[in-house]
């Protein structure tokens, strides 16, 4: 398979090359900035209409969506065992994992646009921020609750929806204290000893995102 992914660091396309490494294809992977629009392009656009990452073309194929591009990707390649077939036992967790990490993924996201893409950060409302920091608070205790230790996501082991999840809890660190959660810390820990997790980083680039730590708001302010 031939794979060309436009990437931008630290972003929702980390996903797309962790996945490309568990499967072992290699990739053409073209850098972008969150800084100077170049996802706005119409070559990019073709693929990605919104001029978001990931846009990917795969053998004549063109997606973007990070959880569609994987559950694709998962199916293509069955062998790999990263996806869950139609009438397996597991095939609701698996869907409904990988949609909860775009729940969670979201808010994520609201909190960048407060912490990071605003231009005058004393413009950011401290009542949207503790609410999101709330609402990223409340996707970590759910998952919390669905973890056992020493597991993955689902009984039969990592799959996608591991990467799709994992993802977020490195980004979700800067926003929370993620030690509050020690089974979800755990299990983060768990994905980052994967060796196609340190191939996938290696690969991502320099990130644009975060300067500092973003911790929730204290009470009373």
């Amino acid at each position: 398979m031939s794979v060309r992914v436009h990437h931008v660091p630290f972003s929702r396309s980390f996903r797309v090359l962790w996945m490309l490494e568990e499967l072992g294809l290699p990739a053409d992977i073209v850098m972008h900035s969150i800084r100077t629009g170049s996802m706005r392009t119409p070559e990019v656009q073709s693929i990605s209409p919104a001029g978001r990452a990931p846009a990917v073309e795969m053998d004549g194929v063109t997606m973007f969506e990070s959880g569609a591009i994987l559950e694709y990707l998962a199916e293509q390649h069955p062998e790999a065992g990263l996806g869950v077939a139609v009438g397996h036992v597991e095939r609701p967790r698996f869907l409904q994992m990988i949609h909860f990490a775009e729940t969670q993924a979201s808010l994520i996201e609201q909190l960048n646009m407060s912490h990071v893409f605003l231009r005058d950060p004393a413009m950011a409302s401290p009542t949207v921020i503790k609410l999101n920091t709330r609402r990223l608070q409340a996707t970590l205790s759910a998952l919390e609750t669905m973890l056992e230790s020493d597991s993955y996501l689902l009984a039969r082991g990592f799959s996608a929806a591991d990467i799709m999840m994992g993802f977020n809890l490195f980004a979700a660190s800067y926003y929370v204290v993620l030690t509050d959660y020690p089974k979800v810390f755990a299990y983060r820990d768990r994905l980052a000893n994967r060796p196609s997790y340190h191939a996938a980083r290696a690969k991502d680039g320099q990130q644009e995102f975060y300067a500092q730590d973003f911790y929730p708001i204290p009470e009373g302010s």
